[in-house]
């Protein structure tokens, strides 16, 4: 019992010790729950949750669910441990409430944590609650990665923000929590797992780093992703592409371009409202320290691009293997995250609140509009197809 004792003591003591994310959740509860309520309301707005691949999750849940009764001859559940955490919360939820309320419930569950995910990271990194970013975070909720359906990969990413938050200045029981959320992005999707675990690596290894030779590890990893680009450019049968437009474009903003040019025009406003939050910091009097504050959110934020820009979008390893698709749309949700933990690193502005409010309203509009055409689109087929 004294190991597991040990655990316990470690673990109340991080609950009551200095912690941005952990105060805030004590002392402001019932705003947390309010925020909470309010990032799922685009889950219950409409009749169907507009998500891209969502339909193939829930399909794929209901041939699961009749394979297991037996009453689907010729099918059987393969086995395997990653990229399936999503369809099992789904399978389980299905069978004890039928697959209209789960969705629901998984997909709102999955929101969750993403925006608390990530307010965790953003939190932990700056050292301050971050409650001038909740529009933008939850604009990111809704993003590219959510709008495409992409589940299991939208769930891992709030896994590593969690495990990456509990780990940023560990305790003994922080490892042992950072695993546990490791083990959960691995389930939901590799690339969480990767994350977490390279940053985990990258933040400790730089901090072992002398002041002269930090700048020696962005550059390695911007190196290796050159490498990776020049591998597959020179592999023919990895049939790799980068077809995706101007590499500037994917920045993290581009998260917000969703049903049309209207929101590639939110999304540019969006991300020079950032860069006009970071200048105003920057060139404000008395602000001390400013730079040493941000210096390791910009630096992963930089990192982040080039990686983008490297990468293949599409790729496919061997013919007999699946295709690895959007890639770098993928990974911009990533840069999005760290372009939060710089502006997280800031002085809080009430300006900085009243602009990506009004981002975020603008953004909800669009996309309520855009939802409500497609359910009523899906409906219209829906009463053809029955009739």
């Amino acid at each position: 019992m004294g190991p597991l004792q040990d655990i316990f003591e470690t673990w109340a003591r991080f609950l009551y010790e200095k912690n941005a994310t952990v105060t805030f959740l004590r002392r402001s509860r019932w705003v947390a729950l309010a925020m909470s309520a309010a990032v799922l309301i685009p889950c219950f707005w409409h009749r169907r949750i507009e998500a891209g691949d969502l339909g193939s999750h829930v399909y794929n849940a209901w041939l699961a669910q009749l394979t297991e009764k037996g009453q689907a001859p010729g099918l059987y559940i393969a086995r395997r441990w990653d990229n399936i955490l999503f369809d099992v919360l789904l399978l389980g939820l299905a069978k004890a409430a039928g697959f209209a309320a789960a969705q629901r419930i998984a997909v709102s569950l999955c929101v969750l944590v993403f925006f608390w995910g990530v307010f965790a990271l953003v939190s932990a990194v700056t050292e301050q609650t971050p409650w001038f970013l909740t529009p933008s975070i939850a604009m990111l909720a809704y993003g590219y990665s959510f709008s495409m359906g992409f589940m299991n990969y939208y769930l891992s990413l709030g896994f590593a923000c969690f495990g990456l938050a509990i780990v940023w200045r560990p305790r003994r029981v922080g490892w042992v929590g950072g695993a546990i959320f490791a083990l959960l992005a691995f389930v939901a999707h590799p690339i969480g797992f990767l994350w977490l675990t390279g940053m985990t690596a990258y933040v400790r290894l730089r901090s072992r780093l002398p002041e002269g030779w930090k700048l020696a590890l962005p550059l390695t990893a911007v190196a290796a992703f050159y490498v990776v680009r020049w591998y597959t450019l020179h592999r023919p049968e990895l049939s790799a592409d980068w077809e995706r437009g101007p590499w500037y474009l994917y920045n993290g903003a581009d998260q917000l371009a969703l049903y049309g040019k209207r929101y590639l025009g939110l999304a540019v406003a969006a991300f020079c409202f950032g860069v006009a939050c970071v200048a105003a910091n920057f060139f404000a009097p008395r602000e001390p320290g400013l730079w040493k504050r941000c210096d390791l959110p910009f630096e992963w934020y930089a990192v982040a691009v080039c990686a983008t820009a490297l990468l293949p979008e599409n790729l496919r390893p061997s013919p007999d293997a699946g295709w690895i698709g959007l890639l770098g749309s993928r990974l911009t949700t990533i840069s999005a995250i760290f372009g939060l933990c710089v502006l997280g690193s800031l002085k809080p502005r009430k300006w900085h609140l009243a602009g990506f409010g009004v981002c975020a309203l603008i953004f909800f509009a669009f996309l309520y509009q855009d939802t409500r055409w497609l359910n009523r689109l899906e409906a219209n087929a829906e009463r053809l197809t029955s009739a």
